[in-house]
């Protein structure tokens, strides 16, 4: 707790008329100047010194807030404030804390959970309001801030008005279209992030990474994520990431959280045209979870907070090994299964009477073999006996109208012996032909002398 503990010296200390050069906090407050002392007048020697008129009184830190605070409160009356809300905080307690900003400055504010809910306003960043209100100094840290009484909406403030214009922009020419994001890899080994080396965005990421997939790689791109510069800085990031060889598999581009104007960056247009033409698959990981940046829109996949983007991008070797596990379970199950029932059909053929006695099974085939080859046997003797019966009775009708026969019972046969050709006429003989007569015990040649 600051302040003074009150005594006669802390009283003294705040009705002392200022001196000649410093400011006088309060005119209605100082009263008369003190008579000047003669020249000849001394001190008298049981005096104590002021606070904070010496080094043998300083003030301390508490006392020195505590003076402002009450000289401010008696001098600073209640004022009107027009600006723009920024870094919006809601406390545990129902108290909110902000900023009030406009273009060139920006100064603190609280908003107490009675008032806020007399206003029963709904407050956003970037909403333009008129606030009533009273400057307070927090004696803890040496600050003041703005206690505001009363708040009225004015309109959109000028980031948030910049931002639906963009916004509006790009949607009408298809760059937020959910046809044209890319999905992500299934098992990423090379991943890229652009973002401040020395932000806290890349330590949780890589934390999380690192429990979740380790086998992956990462490579940041380093680039401001904050002020000017920062949005041409990002995109040029984006470019850069995309030549990167060997490729990278997925990009993830972002920071920490912050307020609407630290993020501002992040819905810039050269920053949504860069995450839009990036050939790989991008992830917007800025973590600031109430609103929505345009790099969001435009990025394949948006991640509330860098941690995110890291279980986003990247499978968990814990839930894979589970996974895996499942599945070699269920393989053990079914090849079980089917052993199961293999080994129950084999003791089924097993006990079939043909397996306890296998010789038994070849009997009947065997008797069977016999009586075919027997069978055989009769019917070759029988077609070869009928043939020759056949050849018998052939052999006799040729011997009986055999020339031969013919010879024997007297007769002959005459051929010309040059062709060989039976004469049969008279008419085939020519005068000096020679002729051969054939008789049954031999044969002789003769020549036609004469014919009748």
């Amino acid at each position: 707790m600051t302040g003074f503990l009150w005594s006669d010296d802390a009283d003294a200390f705040f009705d002392e008329k200022p001196k000649q050069d410093s400011v006088e906090l309060d005119s209605k407050r100082s009263g008369p100047p003190p008579a000047k002392p003669k020249p000849d007048a001394k001190p008298k020697p049981d005096a104590k010194p002021k606070p904070g008129a010496s080094s043998a009184a300083p003030l301390s830190v508490g006392q020195l807030n505590a003076w402002v605070k009450r000289a401010i409160d008696d001098s600073v009356p209640m004022f009107w404030l027009a600006a723009e809300i920024g870094n919006l905080n809601r406390s545990a307690s129902g108290h909110v804390y902000l900023t009030l900003k406009d273009a060139t400055s920006q100064v603190s504010a609280v908003l107490w959970r009675s008032t806020l809910e007399r206003l029963g306003m709904d407050l956003r960043e970037g909403m333009a309001v008129l606030v009533q209100g009273r400057i307070d100094v927090y004696g803890p840290r040496g600050t003041y801030q703005v206690i505001i009484n009363r708040m009225e909406q004015q309109g959109l403030g000028a980031l948030q008005a910049a931002f639906r214009r963009l916004h509006a922009k790009l949607d009408k020419e298809g760059l937020f279209a959910a046809e044209r994001k890319k999905s992500l890899p299934q098992f990423p080994t090379r991943i890229g992030f652009v973002t401040s080396p020395s932000g806290a965005a890349i330590h949780d990421f890589t934390q999380v990474l690192k429990r979740r997939w380790p086998g992956a790689s990462v490579l940041i791109i380093p680039s401001r994520v904050q002020g000017e510069g920062a949005a041409n800085e990002i995109a040029d990031g984006i470019r850069v990431a995309a030549q990167i060889r060997p490729t990278l598999d997925v990009l993830v581009v972002g920071r920490g959280g912050g307020s609407l104007e630290d993020l501002w960056c992040f819905n810039e247009e050269v920053v949504v045209r860069a995450l839009v033409a990036c050939p790989l698959p991008t992830i917007s990981a800025v973590g600031h979870e109430i609103d929505v940046t345009l790099s969001d829109l435009a990025a394949d996949v948006r991640a509330l907070t860098p941690s995110e983007a890291a279980e986003r991008v990247a499978p968990s070797r814990v839930e894979i090994a589970d996974v895996l596990l499942g599945i070699r379970q269920r393989i053990d199950t079914l090849m079980m299964h089917r052993i199961s029932q293999a080994e129950m059909r084999l003791r089924s053929v097993i006990s079939r009477p043909v397996f306890a006695s296998p010789e038994r099974s070849l009997e009947t085939p065997m008797q069977r073999l016999d009586d075919l080859h027997e069978a055989l046997d009769n019917a070759i003797d029988a077609n070869i006996q009928t043939r020759a019966e056949r050849l018998e009775r052939l052999s006799s009708v040729l011997d009986a109208i055999s020339p031969l026969k013919t010879l024997a019972r007297g007769y002959s046969v005459t051929m010309d012996t040059n062709t060989g050709l039976v004469i049969s006429s008279a008419k085939q003989l020519r005068i000096g032909q020679e002729i051969q007569t054939i008789l049954n015990d031999g044969k002789f040649v003769s020549q036609v002398l004469s014919k009748t």
